[in-house]
């Protein structure tokens, strides 16, 4: 009997290790890695009760913008789908074609945003910036160099099943040189992970001698270090390119390169660096340049207020000295302004 007593007590500390390696199991499960995005999914979420909310809102003389508005921007894009479903379910229409035929103007357009699944959403400004008159280079470059490996490959299968065509030929249609390599390089939505030591000095070394250490520039160094390695890797590339050079990749990426070249690969950089301070900055640019320009301002608040929105609004007070809550405040109005500011999900 003794034995079995010191058995186990002896057997205690490692019964209590496995008790406790259960509970973070379970916490982990339970509480996931905090969520960065300013919308989260609704607690109490239903569709079919919000769904009436918003045939309400629809229904007779005039319409209620602020209901829409304040149960749209309160949802999650997946709840927006249940919600979708449960309207047409419940009333044999469209949602999204009966919120454009109460709704007008910019306020309607970020309505029907937040009501498109992101990786249509994104398939659909990729169309846009292709199919209409010349080429948008901003929403290729922003879209490609902002996205997952897994995004992307999203984005390729719904553009294909949407608008019965290659995401990659489309865009071999509309590019050329070096920049359009980039582009298909980041099509791939394959970037190497994680952080080869080894390659560290041998790729800032490379890039070095690919740009401010000879005459001319070797394009196409650039674009395969900057196209493939990881962002982690990138990271500990700059800051050794820094210690050889005397200067910032940046500052060499613009001596070295010109016009589209050149954007998309200070915004693989940027994005390398910090995803947030690289939304942060074309939120600011527009607004604070002369007009807004409300389809960029619309574009980043829609797809990133699940993701990273906490993040960029810490990033965007730090580096301009202004909230971006006072700042859509000050740059937009009306009931789009408001649906913005939701979507901000406060002041700094």
């Amino acid at each position: 009997m003794k034995c079995q007593m010191k058995a186990v007590r002896a057997n205690q500390p490692a019964s209590v290790f496995v008790c406790l390696f259960l509970f973070y199991l379970f916490c982990v499960a339970l509480f996931p890695q905090e969520h960065r995005g300013s919308v989260k999914p609704f607690v109490n979420f239903n569709a079919k009760h919000d769904a009436e909310i918003l045939h309400k809102a629809m229904k007779g003389i005039g319409t209620d913008e602020d209901a829409i508005l304040m149960l749209l921007a309160a949802r999650s894009n997946d709840q927006r789908q249940q919600i979708k479903a449960a309207y047409k379910k419940a009333y044999g229409k469209d949602l999204v074609s009966a919120l454009k035929s109460e709704l007008g103007g910019l306020f309607e357009s970020l309505i029907v945003a937040l009501m498109t699944p992101p990786a249509l959403y994104d398939a659909t400004q990729l169309h846009k910036a292709l199919k209409g008159a010349g080429t948008d280079d901003d929403v290729l470059i922003e879209i490609l160099a902002s996205r997952s490996g897994e995004q992307i490959k999203d984005i390729i299968k719904v553009y294909k099943k949407e608008f019965s065509g290659k995401l990659e030929k489309d865009i071999c249609g509309d590019t050329s040189g070096h920049y359009q390599k980039l582009l298909v390089i980041l099509l791939q939505g394959s970037r190497e992970e994680g952080v080869d030591e080894e390659k560290i000095e041998k790729d800032a070394k490379d890039l070095y001698a690919a740009g401010e250490g000879k005459f001319g520039t070797d394009e196409e160094k650039f674009i395969t270090i900057l196209g493939n390695r990881s962002a982690e890797h990138l990271r500990k590339v700059f800051d050794a390119y820094q210690k050889i050079s005397g200067s910032d990749i940046e500052d060499s990426v613009k001596g070295e390169t010109t016009g589209n070249l050149e954007n998309l690969l200070l915004a693989v950089v940027k994005c390398a660096r910090s995803v947030p301070e690289f939304f942060a900055e074309g939120l600011y640019k527009s607004m604070r340049r002369a007009g807004t320009d409300d389809e960029t301002l619309m574009r980043i608040m829609v797809s990133r207020s699940e993701v990273d929105m906490l993040d960029i609004r810490a990033v965007f007070k730090k580096k301009y000295g202004e909230s971006l809550y006072t700042t859509i405040q000050e740059d937009t109005g009306g009931d789009y302004q408001k649906a913005l500011l939701y979507l901000c999900g406060g002041n700094d």
